[in-house]
């Protein structure tokens, strides 16, 4: 009799791990998916190039430049410099060359995309090397010294979004039985923090953001905001699948499609159309834009920062409404506790720990 019932106790724990184990493969295999599919190959297309100047031989070395590079270029011509200068610093193209014929430059934007400043010298350079040419690079907006890939916007994302779904399950389950209204309040609050903390950590300690750290911290907040209350709203109706799903929202697809790493024009086309509208790409952008090219707007931006909040505050809503409707339908249903039995809500305190457990790691 003993040996049967530590035989059932020994299924029941196997299957429970696996249950666990479920979250951590998921996560493996989506992580694999997205950061390989995201990064491996990155592969121009459509670049936008500017060769300078006028007159039919520039035109035909703008047309012998875009054969060469075929669908991963769109080659103009711009009869000045001054232009594609301008062009450069409202970043309408990638790069341009200025044909001479003893010293021909090449112009960059390294602080618009460092990756991409670096694939258009490799696609640009044959071009003065098949003349036996030396070749002038000139940076029309540098990322600063303390950012020197102008990455650092794209790093300040990923704390800031680890912070932000951490707090979102430790409110969504840890607070499972406190009112959605106060759950929506500490969100704010935790967002604020933690956007406070990421701001001071990446501006004045590091210098990751050289500048408008205040006006970065301020999108942070509504950042980390949307974040959290979407994992808030979320765990109502997912419980503890609730951290791979923000995983794959905030981790998987968010960090990939942001521009921090790899611009979308060199991008899968996937991953390139999320970067038109998903969070990532509202934060970095913004934050890009208001380091590097201030006389540009980031209303855009702005925007897809505050849907994403909106669609916090409506699945927030939504799931007050069905735990009303649970609560209600939990005292019609009047249960009776059998003496020395565990009420529900500490059966369910069981799988509290390993799920928070489950964020940190992940985090």
């Amino acid at each position: 009799m003993s040996a049967h019932a530590d035989t059932v106790s020994t299924r029941t724990v196997l299957r429970h791990v696996l249950g666990h184990l479920a979250v951590p493969i998921l996560l493996a295999t989506g992580m694999a998916l997205a950061y390989l599919g995201a990064f491996h190959q990155p592969e121009p297309q459509g670049l936008r190039l500017d060769v300078v100047g006028a007159g039919p031989g520039v035109a035909v070395l703008a047309q012998s430049v875009q054969d060469g590079l075929g669908d991963r270029a769109t080659v103009r011509t711009v009869p000045t410099v001054g232009e594609a200068r301008d062009a450069l610093a409202h970043r309408e193209i990638s790069g341009a060359y200025v044909p001479d014929p003893r010293s021909p430059s090449m112009l960059i934007a390294s602080a618009a995309s460092d990756t991409t400043a670096v694939t258009v010298q490799r696609m640009l350079a044959p071009v003065a090397l098949a003349q036996g040419l030396p070749l002038r690079v000139e940076d029309v907006a540098p990322a600063d010294d303390t950012d020197p890939t102008g990455q650092g916007i794209f790093f300040y994302l990923v704390a800031l979004t680890v912070g932000a779904y951490s707090g979102a399950i430790a409110i969504g389950a840890a607070g499972a039985r406190l009112r959605m209204r106060t759950r929506a309040l500490l969100a704010v609050a935790a967002a604020a923090v933690i956007a406070a903390l990421t701001t001071v950590i990446g501006g004045p300690v590091y210098g990751a953001l050289p500048d408008s750290a205040g006006a970065i911290g301020v999108l942070a907040w509504v950042y980390a905001g949307a974040v959290i209350l979407i994992g808030v709203g979320l765990h109502t109706f997912l419980g503890r699948w609730t951290t791979g799903t923000l995983v794959l929202l905030f981790v998987m697809l968010n960090f990939t499609s942001s521009g921090g790493v790899f611009a979308p024009e060199l991008q899968p086309g996937f991953f390139a159309s999320l970067h038109s509208f998903w969070i990532g790409s509202g934060l970095v952008e913004a934050g890009r834009t208001l380091e590097y090219f201030p006389g540009l707007g980031i209303g855009r931006d702005v925007v897809i920062l505050f849907a994403w909040l909106a669609a916090g505050l409506l699945l927030v809503g939504l799931a007050a409404l069905i735990e009303r409707r649970r609560a209600a339908v939990a005292v019609a249903a009047a249960p009776v506790h059998l003496p020395g039995a565990r009420p529900v809500h500490d059966r369910a305190d069981d799988g509290l720990e390993s799920e928070l457990a489950e964020s940190v790691a992940v985090g």
